[in-house]
């Protein structure tokens, strides 16, 4: 099905004539990229994205391009999360930001939260970073937030699916609890899905054991940015 939705999609942007290959959607991370999907074409390839990328695997990239708005507000929002993007980068030392078309995917790995096996609970090190990330959420109010927890491949599935979402719902408490809004966030277990590393040795599982962040524009920040670029 993965297959099928890529190759509707890799249709979708020569008819329009916007990108030139699927690697322009996944390395899309600056704001000209946001001005660059018309409104109509970024429905689409949030739709396809969005509804295939973010079930059952690539969650965080998937939920980023399936928030899409496209044209000059998607541009406006896109800068935005530019500025955003890069505060966390100084910020929170070990967090890999990638910036996505107008959201941002983030991978809290070993270097920043790291998670024993069969465990969700947030170390010391893990909680400083936290502090760090909740000071940049409060300086940009207005996004949407899912994370999703990982596990590695030991262990059953409904486990590993159970884990996976205590640890995510470990980190939204967390920030919750440091003053950030519960209702801006999400929380969802993936299990062992979306390796990110070799599952065959422990440093391998070690990394595979993680949350990542989708950041997208709620719609107060898509109501904002569509009065901006109409000025």
């Amino acid at each position: 099905m993965k297959k099928i939705s890529l190759f509707v999609l890799s249709g979708a942007f020569v008819m329009s004539g916007l990108f030139t290959s699927c690697d322009s959607v996944k390395n899309a991370n600056n704001t000209q990229k946001g001005a660059g999907i018309g409104v109509a074409a970024g429905a689409v390839i949030g739709g396809i994205l969005g509804n295939n990328l973010g079930k059952g695997g690539n969650g965080a990239l998937g939920a980023v391009i399936g928030g899409v708005v496209g044209g000059a507000t998607g541009a406006v929002i896109g800068k935005k999360m530019d500025n955003q993007a890069n505060e966390i980068k100084e910020a929170v030392p070990g967090v890999e930001v990638e910036r996505v078309g107008e959201g941002i995917k983030l991978v809290l790995g070993e270097n920043a939260i790291q998670f024993e096996f069969n465990k969700s609970t947030l170390t010391a090190k893990a909680k400083q970073n936290l502090d760090k990330l909740t000071e940049v959420f409060k300086e940009y109010p207005d996004t949407d937030i899912t994370i999703y927890g990982y596990t590695d491949n030991k262990g059953s599935d409904e486990v590993n699916l159970r884990i996976s979402k205590q640890r995510a719902t470990a980190v939204k408490d967390y920030l919750v609890a440091q003053g950030l809004k519960a209702s801006r966030f999400a929380v969802e277990g993936l299990g062992k899905a979306d390796p990110i590393a070799t599952n065959d040795t422990d440093a391998g599982r070690a990394l595979n054991r993680r949350v990542e962040f989708s950041i997208v524009a709620n719609e107060k920040m898509q109501a904002d940015a569509e009065r901006e670029a109409n000025r």
